[in-house]
């Protein structure tokens, strides 16, 4: 994919046509601000459609964990992690096909039928009073967001030069993870709202209650990004390239011929190999310390729940960091190594972390390890988009969010296991401290599963710098 300069003479404007699927991207004139900032006319709308549909996510989420803790009164924490786990559950088994059927169908059409589809779920949720009931919306909209994610992902290296993938992705991560605290704070607003509006009977009929206006507002959020989506000029592919000549129905031998591609092309490319391995086996050492931040602000820290804030705080200056810094350099950085070192340093940083016995080093560690986080991220993307083809884009990432799926899930499942088996063993053998060269260190089962994580996460490094090393020979 070349990148393309026109002049003002020469450059169509990009709602007049919708140029071929993998031509180069047709961007405006290099000063315009903002193909500056964003690289093209077309990648902007997307990245606002993106941040208007992030911002969904969210507060749909806030809604319905929030109802979900409201119906299951005095089970609110089981009816919290059976209805979150049902948003977990389809990537293992749908995302696989999803991507074989973005690499067929119009992904233009997949994001605006996605959030269309989305909008309508979310506004059937005032409705719902049963667990069982939040269950199907959380699956449904699970596997609404397993097509919208990979078919926009797919869809950037035709809209932006390949020179700009990686302050794509960088703008990308940002509208995804920078819509958190607006819509956590939004929820809060729009709830006390809704709690306001719901003491009129006149509106009872309409179930208006603490998280009714928020869900209505979630719902105006998905058709607008829908709307903003119609309007974009993404490249369009052919017929043939998506289905076969006379083939309308489902071809499941097909599907099954095109998933076994999409792995033999992972298992073939080292770049691409590297990537969803160092990213994948990497979440599962660096995942452990969501279920035991907690803990280790608490027992090693001495911070409580303020201090696991604080470190919180630390890991997401870090990213950020780590996102403006690469989007000046990058262009400048060979890609591949720095992915690895980055993969690396956030192994290393977990584990002196980890070994702290104060908050402040603490945080030091994890904002450093925020930044490796977040090089991570933006560059295994940007390799995955400049090294896959356009009919193989939909399978690769996919793919690639299934083994995140997975990964994290197995790290918040196995790291309270470990911390509690480690604990007794250290209790056991060294009651919780050893000397090493006169000095006393103190060996929580949190501490251990944490530098178990870390050392993980290194592992992940190493796997991926010796598929990159196939690559070349």
């Amino acid at each position: 994919m070349a990148e393309r300069n026109l002049s003002h003479s020469q450059a169509p404007a990009e709602s007049m046509a919708t140029p071929p699927m993998g031509s180069p991207p047709v961007v405006p004139p290099d000063g315009h601000p903002t193909v500056r900032i964003f690289g093209s006319h077309s990648f902007f709308r997307l990245w606002l459609a993106q941040v208007v549909s992030s911002l969904g996510d969210w507060i749909g989420l806030v809604a319905v964990t929030a109802i979900a803790a409201r119906i299951g009164n005095k089970s609110a924490d089981a009816a919290v992690g059976l209805v979150l786990s049902a948003r977990l559950v389809p990537g293992f088994f749908l995302a696989p096909a999803a991507g074989v059927l973005l690499d067929r169908w119009d992904r233009k059409r997949v994001m605006v039928a996605c959030d269309i589809g989305r909008g309508l779920v979310l506004a059937t949720l005032p409705f719902i009073t049963t667990i069982p009931g939040l269950l199907v919306v959380s699956f449904l909209l699970e596997v609404l967001t397993l097509l919208w994610s990979p078919a926009k992902e797919a869809s950037v290296p035709n809209l932006v030069p390949p020179s700009f993938l990686a302050n794509a992705n960088s703008l990308s991560l940002v509208a995804a993870y920078g819509t958190f605290p607006i819509g956590s704070a939004l929820f809060a607003v729009l709830a006390g709202v809704g709690k306001w509006l719901g003491q009129y009977d006149a509106l009872h009929s309409l179930k208006v209650g603490p998280e009714s206006v928020a869900i209505w507002f979630d719902v105006a959020t998905f058709f607008l990004s829908a709307l903003m989506i119609s309007t974009l000029a993404l490249p369009k592919r052919a017929p043939a390239e998506r289905r076969p000549a006379g083939k309308g129905r489902l071809d499941l031998g097909r599907t099954f011929r095109e998933l076994a591609e999409g792995w033999r092309f992972i298992g073939e490319s080292g770049r691409v190999r590297a990537v969803i391995v160092g990213i994948a086996t990497g979440l599962v050492g660096g995942g452990m310390m969501v279920p035991l931040g907690v803990v280790m602000s608490r027992e090693v820290l001495g911070g409580g729940s303020a201090g696991f804030g604080l470190l919180l705080t630390a890991l997401g200056t870090g990213v950020a960091v780590g996102i403006l810094g690469l989007s000046v350099v990058q262009k400048r950085l060979p890609h591949e190594r720095i992915f690895v070192l980055a993969v690396f340093g956030a192994g290393i940083c977990q584990i002196a972390g980890a070994s702290m016995s104060t908050l402040f080093p603490a945080m030091v560690f994890v904002g450093i390890l925020g930044l490796c986080a977040g090089a991570v991220y933006i560059l295994g993307f940007t390799i995955l988009q400049t090294n896959v083809e356009d009919n193989l884009r939909g399978r690769i990432f996919a793919t690639l969010y299934t083994l995140i799926r997975f990964c994290l899930l197995l790290a918040f499942a196995l790291a309270p296991i470990l911390s509690s088996l480690l604990d007794k063993l250290s209790r056991a053998l060294f009651d919780h401290r050893v000397t090493v060269f006169g000095l006393s260190i103190n060996l929580p089962g949190v501490r251990l599963t944490l530098w178990l994580g870390g050392l993980i996460i290194i592992a992940a490094g190493m796997l991926a710098r010796s598929s990159l090393r196939s690559e070349t020979e």
